[in-house]
């Protein structure tokens, strides 16, 4: 098989090294070549025309988000961003995964990461599967991800912009509304490769009133969740927070899992979060989520496994469906990585495959349905209470 062509992008010429050294050490990776800011690594990607880039956030001349964009614009291309671990870092990344970028790796110890083989595998790894996207899913991730003009006269937003106008400091105005009582039904999202875009087409679709509560476990490291999880609130409806110990899983609130940490709850849908180790190489891990509340919620719950590596979520729907719960799943052609549904839909879990453009419409109606059956069980009124 040919080797995967990549290009490192980075203004420290100790990480140009360091990286480069790193994936010629794989032999499925050639390093074709590096560059010192974003300017030279728009003129060598036009030169060398890369299968993967690996691209620095804060560079010279011109940044890695800058690069970025004119690259998607210009001559997209699979990009896999190094991120620094600082809340300006975070939220820079987020801007990134939003406008093209498949995946990202934090840098384990800042911008000049002397121990970046720490994180070797996992960039490894996350160059396989930008690679080894197919054309087809990698233009549907870029139809959802690279902003394009508007036409002339026309009132629709323009892709990566919210639906409504945003306060400075892109937060909502109004101060979110905490739920009092346990959601009567429960919708969990389990996401990962090219999840942040996913998860921001899927929560703009959602309407202001679901009569459900939602999670979502993304897998993405401690600092980054809460970035994220502003991002998502400013394109959804509903309120849309990190989660916190302290939070009541309600209706018509989102809440986000923190990185490092699993979700579960009580029986009183109280929010948990624990550092257990991690569970299929991952925290938060969607199974663990997945297998604490399939037994609060029962068959008034919904597991929805979009685009990911790996097979996380796959045990954690198995305990949905013991319990009378049901599961979607995206379908392989908008996915970016289909392998977490893919997981789940082999395992014969899935009751029913979607695009992840009729995704919110899905859940929305399952929500419809699922307020119009019976009450909730006494034991769980009770425990609500708690």
């Amino acid at each position: 098989m040919e080797r995967i062509r990549v290009l490192v992008v980075d203004d420290s010429s100790f990480m140009r090294h360091a990286v480069g050294r790193l994936l010629n050490d794989d032999p499925g990776i050639e390093v074709v070549g590096n560059a010192a800011n974003g300017q030279i690594g728009l003129e060598t990607a036009r030169e060398l025309k890369p299968d993967v880039i690996t691209l620095d956030v804060e560079m010279p001349v011109l940044d890695g988000l800058g690069m970025l964009r004119r690259l998607m614009a210009e001559q997209p291309t699979r990009v896999i961003m190094l991120s620094s671990l600082t809340t300006d870092g975070a939220a820079v990344t987020m801007d990134a995964l939003a406008s093209g970028a498949v995946d990202f790796v934090a840098k384990p110890s800042g911008s000049l990461s002397i121990d970046i083989g720490r994180v070797g595998v996992d960039l490894v790894t996350k160059i396989q599967a930008a690679a080894g996207m197919s054309h087809a899913a990698f233009l549907a991730h870029c139809h959802r991800t690279v902003p394009r003009p508007r036409p002339p006269g026309a009132g629709a937003p323009i892709s990566g912009q919210p639906p409504w106008p945003v306060p400075e400091g892109g937060t909502t105005a109004a101060a979110p509304r905490l739920p009092r009582t346990m959601a009567r039904n429960v919708v969990v999202v389990a996401s990962s490769t090219g999840g942040p875009a996913a998860l921001q087409t899927l929560v703009s679709g959602l309407p202001g009133s679901l009569s459900s509560g939602m999670v979502i476990v993304q897998h993405m490291p401690a600092g980054f969740t809460a970035s994220l999880a502003r991002r998502l609130d400013t394109y959804c409806a509903l309120d849309v927070a990190e989660a916190a110990g302290t939070d009541l899983i309600g209706d018509d609130r989102v809440l986000l899992a923190p990185g490092d940490h699993h979700l579960i709850s009580s029986t009183g849908g109280r929010v948990q979060l624990v550092r257990l180790p991690p569970v299929n190489g991952v925290r938060p891990a969607a199974d663990v989520t997945l297998q604490s509340l399939a037994p609060v919620w029962r068959d008034r719950m919904l597991a929805v496994v979009l685009t990911g590596m790996g097979s996380d979520a796959t045990a954690g729907a198995l305990a949905v469906k013991k319990h009378g719960g049901t599961v979607f799943a995206q379908d392989e052609a908008s996915s970016t990585i289909y392998g977490m549904p893919r997981a789940v839909a082999e395992a014969g879990l899935v009751d029913r495959v979607l695009s992840l453009e009729r995704m919110a419409g899905a859940i929305a109606d399952w929500a419809a349905a699922a307020g119009r059956g019976p009450a909730a069980a006494p034991r769980d009124r009770v425990a609500a209470r708690t």
